[in-house]
């Protein structure tokens, strides 16, 4: 598999902003600031692979309508990302419930972010060289 540049700035920034959300709705719904950080860390690394392998298979999709896309990639990075962070929310607490309730919050203030992030990221070229030959071509 060949390494993208974009995916990876992509994979950063996503990650900057999901975990500062994970960790605040992790303190705030555990009343623990320590289990906030621990959560938000552990998934700097698990969600940081995932995100990536998302953003490779999203890459080779076939779906022209850009709306159509980002709602399709929203849905399924967030299954994946809630999956993730209950699972890490249940093994840093010892709780499935704590875990579910971190996961649960993380629905509804993820979807935003993440559909927000990937509007951004399409109006911006940067890794994108291809296209932006293409453009410059069809001008």
């Amino acid at each position: 598999m060949k390494f993208s540049k974009r995916h990876a700035a992509k994979t950063l920034t996503w990650r900057l902003v999901g975990t500062l959300d994970t960790m605040l709705l992790s303190w705030l719904l555990s009343g623990d600031l320590w289990i906030g950080l621990q959560i938000g860390g552990f998934e700097l690394a698990t969600k940081s692979f995932l995100y990536y392998m998302h953003e490779r298979f999203w890459y080779r999709t076939k779906i022209k309508s850009a709306n159509k896309r980002h709602i399709f990639k929203t849905f399924s990075w967030r299954c994946i990302g809630t999956l993730d962070t209950i699972l890490l929310g249940w093994l840093v607490t010892g709780s499935p419930l704590t875990g579910l309730k971190i996961g649960t919050a993380e629905v509804f203030t993820k979807m935003l972010l993440y559909f927000v992030h990937e509007k951004l990221w399409y109006r911006i070229n940067f890794g994108l060289d291809k296209r932006i030959k293409e453009r410059r071509l069809q001008s």
